[in-house]
């Protein structure tokens, strides 16, 4: 079990106040690991930080805007003066539907910058002090949709396929430094943002029939995943991408 020990371990995750992130940060805090909350609204990231607290767990906030670079600058070095971020895993996302005919370009840059640029620029920041301690993990959310595309989603998986090679090539220049890269790619889970999904029966039977499992899965069934990947148990995996999909990309 030492191999999957995160009491010693202080995890950045952006976007973090609410979805996946929030399910992802919980389950890290709960294997002992201190967590640090992400987000742009104070009163949703205080929020969230509070249930944490009121469960016994270790969580800190840290609200910053990540497509802010000045904001994620000052964030980190105050941050850091608290002690080392030993791992950061890059969540904050958004989706925006809209065929690519119709889309505007300040719709597909928003996208692009909080899905796929704000990975690049929070993580420049942290990693420095990885490379300095010669220690650390980067764990990037990507999704089902780095592979495939569906329509209105283009902005969403151009990002997608992007953060996807983004951790090949943080990879490339970083895994050097005994710094581990590495992806996580859900499939169709259920949170605020895909609830209005999940309730239109159409798409719903179609996640069920396009998944092995028949089934969404649910935000706590990412922290196996995170937990390894933040843990010594990958300290030899580098530059690859976990899918949690319930077998989707597994099959035609």
């Amino acid at each position: 079990m030492e191999l999957f020990n995160l009491s010693n371990r202080r995890i950045l995750v952006t976007g973090s106040n609410a979805g996946l992130g929030f399910a992802i940060a919980r389950g890290l805090a709960l294997h002992g690991a201190t967590v640090i909350l992400n987000g742009r609204n104070p009163e949703k990231l205080r929020s969230a930080a509070n249930l944490l607290r009121k469960e016994g767990l270790a969580v800190e906030e840290a609200r910053f805007d990540v497509t802010n670079e000045a904001e994620i600058s000052t964030a980190t070095r105050e941050l850091l003066s608290g002690g080392p971020i030993d791992v950061l895993i890059n969540n904050a996302g958004i989706q925006r539907r809209v065929r690519l005919d119709e889309i505007s370009l300040a719709t597909w840059s928003e996208v692009i910058e909080t899905n796929l640029t704000s990975a690049m620029l929070v993580s420049r920041e942290v990693v420095k002090g990885m490379i300095a301690r010669q220690q650390g993990k980067v764990i990037n959310i990507c999704s089902v949709m780095s592979d495939f595309a569906r329509t209105t989603t283009g902005p969403y998986t151009a990002a997608k396929g992007g953060l996807k090679m983004l951790t090949k090539m943080m990879c490339a220049d970083w895994a050097q430094f005994n710094i581990q890269i590495n992806s996580i790619g859900p499939g169709y889970f259920i949170t605020e943002m895909t609830q209005v999904l999940a309730d239109n029966p159409e798409f719903d039977a179609w996640v069920k029939q396009r998944t092995p499992a028949k089934r969404w899965g649910v935000p706590a069934e990412l922290v196996g995943a995170a937990v390894f990947l933040s843990s010594d148990a990958s300290s030899f995996v580098n530059g690859q991408m976990l899918y949690v999909d319930g077998g989707m990309t597994a099959v035609l």
